[in-house]
């Protein structure tokens, strides 16, 4: 048994309760929160002490949506300006030249920018499996970090020879698909509370696997109880695609292929509209939101407000490397905070004496990205410091210049509202991933190197 004293810091619980402890502390036994409480009323012993006077303590935060290999093709001036649908064709035949040691660099690189900015645990979407090329890969390096990660298995069958988008070279066999897919469950998947590793079945989009893929995943999944995971709604060219090939908007057509039900989340869901957002509440659909790819894209703003009224669980994502150019999750939530108030400033907000109308605010946009996104890849002991939940969190140093005099008035607002930097700890089930700034267990400065050798080889063919 080991134990972690955290004391003397400004604790952001984001539980039922929203308590805010001004001199707070957690006592963690074994990885998981024993208590939270004033310092004073804690036990004043344990194996570690981590005195953090001065800084902010808050949960861990979750990201729902990512592809950690597309940090190898960020800023790639052939992509620069595309939309979504030009951004892929061109990236598509770079990506066909992954490696094994491509997939486990580039997913070391995105889960140390991930928990420099404080998360704890990140989703990952890999729907492309070149050269010899697992999702083994990414599992290997995430235990590296130390972070907690679900996996998802992606694929990619539909290519452009059956109508589809992606060229046929870097799509597989829906019967490999499945098959590989099974296999990862078995070695992989783990279902208990502090799990550090779960798998998702992942077909990559309507536009690039078949609608029996979509069916034969669902009942996989649901075979053995783990959740399914899409790209929905992104743009218009989507909704055009899907008309066109199948009859029915995006959201329909995942009615119609069994992709409805408290285990699925979407990616994006930018074009929905009223009645899909009650398709989604009503079959408790969770929506991963991504405000920088969304706009890096120029894909448009996705109805976060409207979702969160009719009781949709929505969490952040960082999305793809190359969509985003970053793996920053604390400033993805000042992103999200922003983008919703730019979208109530186009339907009219500075208009308006409507009480009722309100802004996002910074606690709401961290609840987002913690158990909003917990609640989306549906965890019940992660997203919240509170006992039994896991020692998941990340404390931010407040006497900074780039905090001076935001973190006085409000330090859980200022994290958001001020400019959002690399953290000072992330703590994963009581472990250290990240401590006093520094990466525990990964050379950064090694990995920057050999990621930036990859990264050149890839993209020069």
């Amino acid at each position: 048994m080991t134990t972690l004293l955290v004391k003397n810091a400004y604790i952001a619980t984001f539980d039922d309760h929203q308590r805010e402890i001004p001199d707070g502390g957690l006592f963690i036994r074994d990885g998981f929160i024993e208590q939270v409480g004033p310092s004073a009323s804690l036990p004043q012993t344990a194996d570690e002490i981590l005195d953090l006077s001065g800084h902010i303590v808050l949960p861990g935060l979750v990201n729902t949506h990512h592809h950690f290999y597309q940090t190898l093709t960020r800023n790639v001036p052939a992509a620069q300006d595309a939309n979504l649908f030009n951004w892929l064709k061109t990236l598509y035949l770079i990506w066909a030249r992954l490696t094994p040691d491509d997939i486990f660099t580039s997913a070391q690189t995105a889960l140390s920018e991930l928990a420099l900015s404080g998360c704890t645990t990140a989703s990952d979407h890999l729907y492309l499996f070149p050269n010899g090329s697992r999702l083994d890969d990414e599992i290997e390096a995430g235990r590296t970090l130390g972070v907690r990660l679900h996996a998802s298995r992606g694929s990619m069958s539909l290519g452009q020879s059956q109508g589809g988008l992606p060229p046929d070279s870097v799509t597989d066999k829906e019967d490999l698909i499945l098959a590989d897919s099974e296999r990862l469950i078995q070695r992989y998947h783990d279902p208990k509370p502090g799990s550090m590793t779960q798998i998702v079945l992942a077909p990559c989009s309507p536009f690039s696997v078949t609608g029996q893929l979509m069916k034969d995943s669902a009942l996989l999944a649901r075979q053995y109880g783990v959740h399914l995971h899409t790209h929905l709604a992104e743009t218009e060219d989507e909704e055009q695609f899907c008309l066109q090939k199948f009859g029915y908007r995006p959201v329909g057509y995942m009615e119609s292929v069994d992709w409805v039900g408290s285990d699925v989340w979407f990616a994006h869901s930018v074009y929905v509209n009223a009645e899909e957002i009650n398709v989604f509440a009503k079959h408790n659909c969770g929506v991963a939101h991504c405000p920088t790819s969304n706009m890096r894209l120029a894909s448009g703003i996705a109805p976060i407000k409207e979702f969160l009224a009719a009781g949709v669980n929505v969490g952040l994502g960082v999305d793809g490397s190359a969509s985003n150019d970053g793996s920053h999750l604390l400033a993805e939530v000042r992103q999200a905070m922003l983008l919703a108030r730019v979208k109530e400033g186009i339907t009219g907000y500075s208009r308006s004496d409507d009480p009722s109308r309100k802004l996002m605010t910074a606690r709401q946009a961290l609840w987002l990205g913690s158990r909003g996104g917990a609640a989306v890849l549906g965890r019940s002991d992660i997203g919240s410091l509170e006992p039994g939940k896991c020692a998941d969190f990340y404390a931010v140093n407040l006497n900074t210049l780039d905090l001076a005099g935001g973190a006085v008035h409000d330090p859980v607002a200022a994290v958001v509202f001020c400019q959002p930097r690399r953290v000072d700890y992330t703590v994963v089930g009581g472990k250290f991933v990240v401590k006093e700034g520094q990466l525990v267990s990964v050379n950064e400065s090694e990995l920057v190197e050999r990621h930036n050798k990859a990264a050149r080889r890839l993209v020069s063919g």
